[in-house]
């Protein structure tokens, strides 16, 4: 099974770039996706029904911003959307598909990047979200949490770990933060089968940084220990380029 996940940075502004070709040609039994930035009116579903895709979809409240949701060409038993926390679940940032054998989350992490009071925000949301899964997972242990996490773990995961130290998504107490939920009981499934650097999801639209691979790791698919036997393969797949994010790969039996 071929499960992705893909920060779309806008859905519709994705279509336009031929996204729905490059899905078509992934061959992708699930796909994660982020910013979705549009809600269910704007959305044409029957472009995904042609591909056997069904689509589910959480968006926030604000116009234009955020939203997550998942495509899937197995039905899901149940779709549960948000994540029950009024604050996040009003920015569309959680939605949960569970299938007889493992659940599947989209997730799109806040980023503390616009200012202190989003940073607070962040934090906010680490603190509940921690809380939240490790709940989860022992309601469902054979569990998927896809998504934008908007942090990068380690050095390998930054393309400038020493000039970024300070910068949101590479703080000390957001690192820490990944150590631990990793350590609560999640696997980061990329590192499983990749431990080499300059292997990165996000780029800058600035200063022709994607060209020059001065890139981010921050998407993810983490899964529960109790998956782990399942894993075959995780990949990056940078040639697809309808965002400033790019898609990751997850295999798994």
């Amino acid at each position: 099974m071929k499960i992705l996940t893909y920060n779309v940075n806008g859905i519709r502004s994705a279509l336009n770039k031929g996204f729905l070709d490059w899905l078509s040609a992934s061959q992708a039994d699930m796909v994660c996706l982020q910013e979705l930035k549009a809600d269910a009116s704007q959305i044409d579903t029957l472009l995904f029904q042609s591909l056997g895709y069904e689509l589910y979809a959480m968006p926030a409240e604000k116009k234009g911003y955020s939203g997550v949701g998942i495509l899937t060409k197995k039905s899901p038993l149940h779709v549960e959307y948000g994540c029950g926390i009024e604050k996040y679940d009003r920015e569309g940032r959680v939605i949960r598909a569970d299938f007889e054998d493992f659940s599947l989350m989209s997730v799109y992490m806040p980023s503390g990047s616009s200012g202190e009071d989003r940073q607070a925000f962040k934090f906010d949301w680490l603190d509940d979200f921690y809380g939240y899964s490790q709940v989860l997972q022992k309601q469902t242990p054979q569990l998927i949490i896809s998504g934008d996490y908007n942090i990068c773990h380690q050095p390998i995961d930054i393309h400038n770990p020493v000039s970024n130290k300070n910068s949101s998504g590479f703080l000390p107490e957001e690192r820490e933060w990944m150590s631990a939920f990793i350590g609560s009981g999640f696997v980061d499934t990329f590192r499983e089968f990749n431990k080499e650097p300059h292997q990165y999801t996000w780029w800058s639209y600035r200063a022709n940084a994607r060209a020059k691979n001065l890139g981010w790791r921050i998407d993810y698919h983490m899964a529960t220990e109790a998956m782990k036997p399942r894993l075959k393969r995780s990949v990056i797949l940078p040639e697809a380029k309808h965002s400033d994010h790019c898609p990751v790969l997850l295999e798994i039996d």
